[in-house]
């Protein structure tokens, strides 16, 4: 049986191909993702394991707003057993290239101090070329950023840590194992008291530092740290902080490794249909040969191992050109990324044998278990149906039974999901749960949905004649073929269905919002998401045709005993630059110097106009503020507004979220130029009006989108590849009915377009499922997204959905073009004469 099975798989080769196709396909998406993460995160972790080799001990405070001071610094720097202690001063710096465009991205542009040792070099950041800043006026680059920007020794870089630029001039080139840096990013380095007075404050730092003396080891010296530490800070071993660390690059991987799985996992899931289609089709080709087998004495239990063998070797053909291809792919996504700037420490590529083995398992098990149906109907097949050439095909009774636990499937799916829609955030499970329920539903009933689904579009083939008659009866003829085929295509159309218009739907929300409560003309934000120092809005307010000015201002209070997070804001001019709408008091209260909360803050904590509630500020300090108003719930809102001028003074370090700017005359170019000006032409100071941010907002989302797309693609390619086995197939299995067909008039041009026809009916039929069941699931994952997003409204994108189905029209004529051909050159004497 053994080698009959084998027999067959070379007998099939040209069919069993596109099968093998689909499951290499899920494979090498899988293998490469494990791949991929293995080799950024084994490179991401032995880089900062290197950047932690000189460190014994690192010291850090429990609450990050309240840095450790130089005092303790000293302390440590004199235990014994320390050889060194280095305080660390670092935040976001943005640094200009030559051609004025801002290097590197958001959170990777950074900046810290440099700390020389006795000998004048800092450990941490050899020099390769010059020497390290010693003065406000200079600074050193690493070597990525000097090589990839043409820096040299120097060159006058121009720089802004919180919004007004800086000029200094490069005096030395450094390397350095910052994972970010190696990522794309750039570091910067500035004299120690430069690097306090731009990210923390005069003798203040973000960690501590301590290597230990020849014969200590860590745990004694941490020991010894403990006992002088204030209560508010806490100690690591260096092999602690460097297990942390890859703990942490785990978790960053593991995200991005799940995600990409999933899609994984969806490809795989098509892929099932197109194999249980490509092993019944087969099973059912091959009715006479399994049933001589079966009399001459081969048993059930022999005919389904055969069917399964033959399985098994599909899958690790596939499995092993599948590894190979996710090899590729994990290296392409590694030379993507590089092209793009953003670089991967150095590291070799990690194929792990746990990849090996995963690729090997998914193949072979994803294959195997979805021809197991197929080869227990071939075991069925009766010994007498080799006198028969068709075996007798599935009972009424067998689609009853699929119908009747479909229709329950669906029900019990679509139900759940409505329930979850109905209980907002906490129906998120009830929601999961019956999409699943609901697909697996819509799946096992789409035999029956198929006929009066295929039967609508009737009309629509009549005036195409003989074609379009044999079309529409070949897509019912077989109602479970057509099912998997459609199906497969239906899944991807579904997520991304729901997916787009989940994102368009929070998309117009938000802009609405936005446009809703904000008045102001401008905002004024750092594109590395960092504060602006409070000159931004002193420098701003100068500028001609200028008339209100505005900071906004992260505080931390406690009121009444709960922490609360508020916006600092000018109560002078705020009324002009944000829209709020009061249901009790004025925006005039916080002229007053009196606080604003929202209604959402007031009915939870029992507020009202003229309470006066006891605060306690950043800095300790106790007060009592009064309540002046109480607003609309706004979204990009919190729930308490304060004046600035209340809480600046109880502030280490003042610095703005972002700072609104109302004109005279609405939005003007030239107003926008003259306050760029202003601030220097800073390529990280970002002036935006409100088309601006719903711009930039939409293109984060269409990035997301496309990511999604693309991800989603593989499954769409996979259920294509199904469309085409599907007909190649069928077109074989109805040889003989072709050549009739050819025998009485049937022309070469209305085979092929009969062939044609029939995929275009199975991929529509799979794209209005899909699209009916992605604007459903949207609708449903509306109830959870509705309470954290107020006013969220379901959008429906009827023009994706037009385009969506014109590409599912694309697909069928292009899946067809192969079988069309093949159904066309069909010898009609040769058939004819087998029959």
């Amino acid at each position: 049986m053994f080698r009959t099975a084998l027999r067959n798989v070379l007998a099939h080769k040209a069919r069993l191909l596109m099968t093998v196709l689909a499951v290499m396909l899920g494979v090498a998406f899988v293998s490469g993702t494990l791949v991929f993460t293995d080799t950024a995160g084994e490179a991401f972790r032995k880089s900062a394991v290197k950047s932690l080799t000189d460190v014994s001990v690192r010291i850090e405070p429990s609450d990050p707003s309240k840095p450790l001071t130089r005092e303790l610094l000293e302390q440590v720097r004199d235990l014994p057993g320390a050889a060194s202690a280095t305080g660390t001063a670092s935040g976001l710096a943005a640094l200009s290239g030559k051609d004025g465009e801002l290097l590197g991205n958001g959170w990777s542009t950074t900046g810290a101090n440099h700390s020389p040792g006795p000998g004048g070099e800092d450990p941490r950041h050899p020099m390769t070329d010059g020497r390290g800043p010693r003065t406000a006026g200079e600074v050193a680059v690493d070597r990525l950023t000097a090589q990839r920007a043409g820096f040299r020794v120097g060159d006058t870089l121009r720089l802004s840590v919180d919004g007004p630029v800086l000029e200094k001039k490069l005096v030395g080139v450094f390397d350095t194992d910052d994972g970010n840096v190696a990522a794309g990013g750039t570091l910067l380095l500035f004299d120690g008291a430069t690097a306090e007075k731009l990210f923390t404050a005069p003798g203040r730092y973000q960690s501590i530092d301590v290597k230990a003396a020849p014969g200590t080891s860590q745990a004694a010296l941490e020991k010894r740290i403990d006992r002088v530490l204030p209560e508010d800070a806490v100690s690591t071993t260096g092999r602690e902080a460097a297990r942390a660390q890859a703990q942490m690059i785990a978790d960053q991987t593991a995200g991005m490794n799940t995600a990409l799985l999933t899609f994984a996992g969806i490809s795989l899931f098509v892929g099932v249909f197109i194999i249980a289609n490509t092993f019944t089709m087969l099973v059912a080709q091959r009715t006479r040969e399994l049933a001589l087998l079966r009399a001459v004495g081969a048993t059930r239990r022999q005919v389904t191992r055969s069917v399964l063998l033959e399985a098994l070797v599909v899958g690790a053909v596939a499995a092993a050109t599948g590894l190979a291809a996710g090899i590729g792919i994990a290296v392409g996504m590694r030379a993507a990324l590089e092209s793009a700037g953003n670089m991967l420490p150095d590291g070799p590529l990690i194929v792990s044998g746990t990849t090996v083995a995963t690729a090997a398992a998914v193949g072979v098990l994803v294959t195997v278990l979805a021809a197991w149906l197929p080869a227990r109907r071939a075991a069925k097949i009766p010994p007498v149906a080799a006198m028969s050439s068709v075996h007798a095909p599935a009972s009424a009774r067998g689609l009853v039974v699929r119908n009747t636990i479909g229709a329950a499937l669906a029900a019990l799916g679509a139900a759940l999901t409505a329930l979850g829609h109905s209980q907002g955030t906490d129906g998120k499970t009830a929601v999961g749960a019956g999409a699943a329920l609901l697909l697996v539903g819509i799946f096992v009933l789409t035999p029956l949905l198929s006929r009066p689904l295929v039967a609508a579009a009737g009309p629509l083939l009549r005036p195409l004649g003989t074609a379009g008659m044999l079309a529409r009866r070949n897509a019912v003829r077989n109602p479970r073929r057509t099912a998997a085929t459609a199906s497969a295509l239906m899944i991807g159309l579904t997520l991304i269905t729901g997916l787009t218009t989940i994102a368009l739907s929070v998309k117009e929300t938000a802009t609405e919002q936005a446009a809703g409560h904000l008045k102001a003309d401008y905002t004024i934000t750092m594109s590395t998401f960092a504060p602006l120092s409070p000159e931004v809005a002193d420098t701003v307010r100068k500028v001609e045709g200028v008339t209100a000015v505005s900071p906004v201002r992260d505080v931390r209070l406690e009121l009444d005993g709960s922490t609360a997070f508020a916006f600092g804001v000018d109560g002078r001019t705020i009324g002009d630059l944000l829209g709020l709408e009061f249901t009790e008091g004025s925006v005039d209260s916080l002229r007053e110097g009196r606080i604003a909360v929202d209604t959402a803050t007031a009915k939870a904590e029992g507020w009202s106009t003229g309470d006066t509630v006891p605060v306690v500020h950043q800095d300790g300090a106790k007060d009592r503020v009064v309540v002046g108003g109480v607003y609309e719930k706004a979204q990009a809102l919190p729930g308490v507004l304060v004046p600035a001028s209340l809480t600046d003074a109880h502030m280490d370090r003042v610095g703005d979220r972002q700072v609104l700017v109302g004109t005279a005359d609405g939005p003007d170019e030239q107003v926008r130029e003259d306050i760029r000006r202003a601030l220097g032409d800073s390529p990280a100071v970002l002036v935006q009006d409100e088309q601006d941010m719903v711009e930039e907002f939409s293109a984060q989302l269409n990035l997301l989108l496309n990511i999604l797309y693309g991800l989603l693609a593989m499954a769409v390619v996979i259920a294509v590849i199904g469309v085409v086995n599907t007909l190649a197939m069928s077109v074989f299995e109805r040889a003989q009915e072709i050549g009739m067909l050819r025998a009485v008039g049937l022309d070469r041009r209305g085979v092929r377009t009969t062939v044609r026809l029939e995929s275009l009916l199975i991929s529509l039929l799979g794209a209005v499922l899909g699209i009916g069941l992605g604007l459903f699931l949207a609708w449903a994952a509306g109830g959870a997204i509705r309470e954290e997003l107020d006013g969220y409204a379901m959008t429906v994108p009827w023009d994706r959905i037009g385009l969506f189905l014109v590409l599912a029209a694309l697909v069928g004529v292009l899946a067809a073009v192969w079988p069309a051909r093949r159904a066309a050159r069909t010898d009609m004497l040769a058939a004819v004469k087998s029959a």
